[in-house]
This record gives structure tokens, C-alpha cells and sequence, in this order.
């Protein structure tokens, strides 16, 4: 059941992104980022100077052989079987879905492009897959750094876009990287899997709490002993550091555990240090 309603999460976003492409991308002449974006570049390299139009599956799918084979070896096959389905949904149902007729404003596609775009790759991703291209390769080197990097294949998107910029004018490139910035910020928002937050618990019964933490994150915790100020009374705090998509699981269970913990929430810009995570599967 629960493989069935990641297929169907999946399938979601798939439709979202051909949708989307088909809608508030090809309306505003935007180029979204990753090998999407490359594909659609590539169209129109094609379109323009050879005068032929290929389907968007031609260059999608070709372009994500490779980095499907190295995520199938080193990331997880389910993870890699499933993002394989997203890939070639989304790649077909661009071709053939048509477009929505929402509005024609250059500025409220790039803005509202962006949105459903971010949303769409987040469906995937939450999922347990992605959307394919550049994608696999931040999910690769998040699991093997354990950091994010969606800002830098914002850096990378931007590059393409001035080829982009250069060949077929410079407005839409400009509308497309805040097309980009819009869909990359959505990603930080709602996916948290690389990002990482650190939790000081001051708390009357520190076994148990230590042993929540393990169940339901999979990750340590470090005791403290101090001396409360106002009464003097002795004190336990625990520290630890999880990705910051467990933390509303793991605060609601330190309730269920001790409802009178005290939890101080902080993100953590840097880690250092050997911070193992789950492998995708």
C-alpha cells in the first residue's frame, strides 16, 4: 500500500510538471532549470537552425540514462525504478497533455511557473524519488555529503540560461532565472531531507528520551548535566542533531514521552563530522 501511494504521488507530480510546462513555461517562453530545461533548449536550437522539431521525450529521457544508472548503483533501486516512472510520465504527458489557458501575463507565469514547478519536484522527492536530471545528481551528492545543494544547481541553471539568453534574447532568460529562484526556494521550503536541525532537551527522564530519539530518527543524542539557575535543582540536557524532516515526529513522540520536556529548536547552517543518514530506498 504504501509503494502503491508513492507511485501515485509520483504520477502527480509528473502530471504537475507536464502541466506546468505546458502551461506557464511554454506561454511565457521561459526555460526551466536541470535537464528540462537543456531539453527544451535544445528544441529550440533545433527548431531554429536545423528547422526540425523533435518531441521533448527524444532529448528527456536520452539525457537521463546515465544519471539513472550511476543513482540505481550508488542511491537505491526503488528510489531509482520510481524516478525512472516520473521521467518517462512526465516526458510523455508533455508531448501529448495540451496546454491550460490561465493567463498571459510574462510575469505571473514566471512567478506562478516557478511555484508549481518547486511543488511539483517536491511531490517526487517526498515521495522517495525525483524528477530526474540535475536532480539525481544533487540527491547523489546530498548522500554522500549530507548537504544540500540546491543552490548550486541554481548557479549551474543560471549558466545554461545565458546560453539561453544569448542565442534567443535576453527577457526571457532574465523572466527564467526567477522563474528558477521561485521553484528553488518552494524546494528549500517544503523539502527538508538535507537539511539539518539541532535539539536541546532539557528533560527529567534523559534513558527514555534518548531511546525516542533513536527510534525515530535513527540518530544519538549527547547528555549534558548542569544546575538549573532559579531553583538550583540539578538538570539533564540532551543534544542532537537530525534532518529537519523528522523533527515534527520526533517532537511529537519527546511529548508523548515527557510532556514537561523543555525543546529548543535550532537550525543548523554547518555540520562537521560524521552525520550518517538513511540510504533511500
Amino acid at each position: 500500500m504504501k509503494l502503491f501511494f508513492r507511485f501515485l504521488t509520483v504520477t502527480a507530480g509528473a502530471v504537475l510538471m507536464a502541466v506546468n510546462l505546458n502551461t506557464f513555461v511554454h506561454t511565457a517562453e521561459l526555460l526551466p532549470g536541470g535537464f528540462t530545461g537543456i531539453t527544451l533548449l535544445l528544441q529550440e536550437i533545433f527548431l531554429k537552425y536545423a528547422v526540425v522539431k523533435i518531441p521533448f521525450v527524444v532529448f528527456y529521457w536520452g539525457l537521463n540514462i546515465i544519471p539513472a544508472a550511476i543513482c540505481f548503483k550508488y542511491v537505491g533501486k526503488r528510489f531509482t525504478l520510481l524516478s525512472i516512472w516520473a521521467i518517462i510520465a512526465s516526458g510523455f504527458l508533455t508531448d501529448v497533455l495540451p496546454g491550460l489557458s490561465v493567463t498571459n501575463d510574462i510575469l505571473l507565469c514566471t512567478v506562478f511557473g516557478g511555484i508549481v514547478n518547486g511543488a511539483a519536484i517536491s511531490l517526487c522527492l517526498l515521495a522517495g524519488a525525483t524528477s530526474g536530471g540535475t536532480d539525481f545528481i544533487s540527491i547523489y551528492v546530498s548522500e554522500k555529503t549530507g548537504r544540500s545543494i540546491w543552490n548550486h544547481i541554481f548557479i549551474m541553471n543560471v549558466v545554461v540560461l545565458g546560453i539561453f539568453g544569448f542565442l534567443f534574447g535576453w527577457s526571457h532568460a532574465l523572466y527564467s532565472i526567477i522563474f528558477q529562484f521561485a521553484s528553488t526556494q518552494i524546494l528549500n521550503t517544503l523539502y527538508k531531507r538535507y537539511q539539518k536541525s539541532t535539539l536541546l532537551i532539557i528533560t527529567e527522564k534523559p534513558d527514555e528520551l534518548v531511546k525516542t530519539i533513536r527510534e525515530t530518527t535513527g540518530h544519538d543524542a549527547t547528555l549534558f548535566k548542569g544546575e538549573g539557575c532559579y531553583t538550583g535543582a540539578e538538570r539533564n540536557m540532551l543534544y542532537t542533531v537530525i534532518s529537519s524532516d523528522a523533527e515534527e515526529k520526533l517532537i511529537r513522540q519527546i511529548k508523548k514521552t515527557d510532556s514537561m520536556a523543555f525543546v529548543n529548536i535550532l537550525q543548523t547552517k554547518m555540520l562537521k563530522g560524521n552525520f550518517i543518514m538513511k540510504k533511500q530506498d
